[in-house]
């Protein structure tokens, strides 16, 4: 059994629910989208908050933004004439803290070979 499972398993009751969570994971799978979130994760911002702390153009952003909230990993509440993001919930805190503790975990041992691509060197 796999370091911090308690040995239960989700059950996954549809091949839809399957699909979303490939879904899920695969808007993971983008640096910038990974940037947006952990920002995110710290609180509510605007577009133009997001640009600055992330470094990326207004437009990436505001694609970005909206690939995510499509994937209901993040939503926008209108304040006055901006839109604020934040993370949809708890849930999708979770799971970035999870994905942070896991890659930490994998970098953190004594003579570790993983180099972060999910392949090992020879």
């Amino acid at each position: 059994m796999g370091h911090g499972t308690d040995g239960t398993v989700p059950t996954i009751a549809s091949a839809q629910a399957v699909d979303a969570v490939a879904r899920t994971m695969h808007a993971l799978s983008t640096p910038s989208r990974v940037r947006l979130l952990l920002r995110l994760r710290t609180g509510p911002r605007t577009v133009g908050e997001l640009v600055d702390d992330v470094a990326m153009e207004q437009s990436a952003v505001s694609h970005q933004l909206r690939v995510l909230r499509h994937l209901g990993l993040v939503v926008g509440e209108r304040d006055g004439r901006q839109i604020r993001y934040r993370l949809h919930d708890d849930h999708v805190a979770q799971l970035l803290d999870e994905a942070v503790f896991h890659v930490e975990h994998l970098t953190s041992g004594p003579g570790d070979d993983w180099d972060g691509r999910g392949s090992e060197e020879p």
